[in-house]
């Protein structure tokens, strides 16, 4: 079993499990809000997840550099958090010895996203459609909270 508590590298993996799906449901979700209010709230919100996030995959990455490991398991959750949430590349690893991937961007260089859908799949850790597990056993309250399907 996981304990995110266990040493330095297991608080920074747990971190980077949490803070990537932030970023990329804060930037999926970006054009759904219409009132100028939330939606600067919103984008205050996501420029403080990016922040947090890049501090947290330059020091995995750093770290690597003396624990290879730690490229190996990043890379297996990115992995399975692109094959939880459906077809298309939503998620980067943070690179390997040689290459750091410190901003996972497009092609366009925006910030990667996930439709709510595909961020509760995460969430859940399910590739169904269901509306609790994972991280959320009891299921969230709100207008959105079952996933989608995923093959």
């Amino acid at each position: 079993m996981f304990d995110p508590f266990l040493n330095d590298e297991n608080f920074l993996i747990g971190s980077y499990l949490l803070t990537d799906v932030g970023v990329t449901a804060y930037r999926g979700s970006a054009r759904l809000i219409t009132n100028k209010t939330f939606l600067e709230a919103s984008a205050g919100i996501l420029a403080t997840e990016c922040y947090h996030d890049g501090v947290i995959r330059s020091e995995l990455w750093r770290r690597g550099l003396t624990v290879p490991s730690i490229y190996t398991r990043v890379t297996q959750i990115s992995n399975a958090r692109d094959d939880l949430d459906g077809s298309g590349e939503n998620d980067q690893d943070i690179g390997d010895a040689t290459t750091a991937n410190l901003v996972p961007t497009n092609l366009g260089g925006l910030v990667l996203g996930r439709n709510a859908a595909q961020v509760l799949n995460v969430v859940y850790q399910n590739k169904g459609a269901v509306s609790s597990g994972g991280f959320s056993p009891a299921g969230l309250n709100g207008t959105i909270k079952t996933s989608q399907p995923n093959s």
